[in-house]
């Protein structure tokens, strides 16, 4: 039986946010008549692109930190820290796409989640170290 099904959860919903970004840079490619293997055109475009990239960007950083966090503290609490990573990417995204300066709200709210991941995994390995 696998032990940890919410952070799995969590983990899904990330890779769903990330197909719908990368999506998004297909859309705007055909919208704005952006040819690949370009990567400058007008605004819009690049804002999906600069989504896109920070996405995958922070999923590098967030991912280990929620795996680490469920496997050394609680499936649970990660899922519960964690999900608030997704939802920011989405908010993120969506204020984004409207004008750059709207992503904060969903910046913040990704990064708090990453950051409560790193410092939950790292009191979760300590604890072990120290423990035994």
């Amino acid at each position: 039986m696998f032990a940890y099904p919410l952070t799995g959860l969590v983990t899904v919903f990330c890779l769903f946010v990330l197909f719908w970004v990368t999506a998004m840079v297909g859309v705007a490619r055909g919208k704005h008549g952006v040819k690949v293997p370009e990567m400058t055109g007008p605004e819009p475009f690049i804002w999906a692109v600069r989504v896109h990239l920070n996405t995958i960007e922070g999923l590098i950083l967030f991912l280990p930190a929620l795996w680490l966090f469920a496997l050394t503290v609680s499936d649970t609490y990660a899922a519960i820290a964690g999900v608030f990573y997704p939802i920011g990417r989405i908010l993120y995204a969506l204020g984004y796409y409207k004008e750059p300066s709207k992503r904060e709200v969903g910046f913040g709210l990704g990064m708090l989640a990453t950051l409560v991941c790193i410092v939950g995994a790292t009191f979760g390995l300590l604890r072990i170290v120290f423990a035994g």
